[in-house]
């Protein structure tokens, strides 16, 4: 088997041990701020630059390994505008205010890449509502979850307590926690990797 994941995500890691894919992971090393920052400066919008990210940590990946490098990355849009993960509990609280009784998108990116080449990709959206939570289930939220909110752009698993900050939830389950799946294993099956 000759399968890489491109990513330090905990919830990727997750969503390939659950699926049983054996794989090695490792860090692309790219500089994701300054490429998004390039990205959003030549107008390009969360969707792009969640599959620009993914391919970029794919390729870069494939040039060193040899074998099936999947690189993914994800973006939170609301209204068109990018967020990035929260530094700190104080910023956590304030994009779930900015969050809370509205409507956003996740675009979940992956992209598997072969000796420094794309040679699949697939971009996948996610509309989640926050329902009107009130201040003080905010307050105990964040003191459950801890540092554990700092690791999505959003502030919240969905995959645990995060679940009960929406009403409605509209996509892939797997493309929010962010790695679109089906797609991924059917490739991986298609090339040998998986079996059939």
């Amino acid at each position: 088997m000759s399968i890489i994941l491109a990513s330090k995500s905990a919830a990727r890691r997750a969503v390939l041990d659950g699926a049983g894919v054996a794989y090695e992971a490792t860090v692309a090393g790219v500089d994701e701020e300054s490429v998004k920052a390039s990205l959003l400066a030549e107008g390009h919008g969360p969707r792009d630059i969640a599959d620009a990210l993914a391919e970029l940590k794919a390729i870069r990946v494939s040039r060193a390994k040899p074998g099936f490098v999947i690189g993914a990355d994800q973006t939170l849009d609301l209204g068109g505008t990018l967020y990035d993960k929260a530094d700190d509990l104080d910023a956590a609280r304030a994009r779930l205010r900015l969050l809370r009784g509205k409507t956003h998108k996740l675009h979940s990116a992956v992209v598997v890449a072969k000796e420094g080449a794309p040679i699949w990709r697939e971009l996948v959206s996610a509309s989640l509502t926050m329902r009107d939570f009130s201040d003080a289930f905010l307050e105990d939220y964040l003191k459950s979850e801890g540092p554990h909110a700092l690791g999505s752009v959003g502030c919240y698993r969905l995959e645990g307590p995060g679940a009960q900050l929406f009403s409605k939830i509209e996509g892939d389950y797997f493309a929010i926690l962010g790695l679109p799946l089906m797609g991924l294993l059917d490739l991986l099956r298609r090339h040998g990797e998986l079996a059939a």
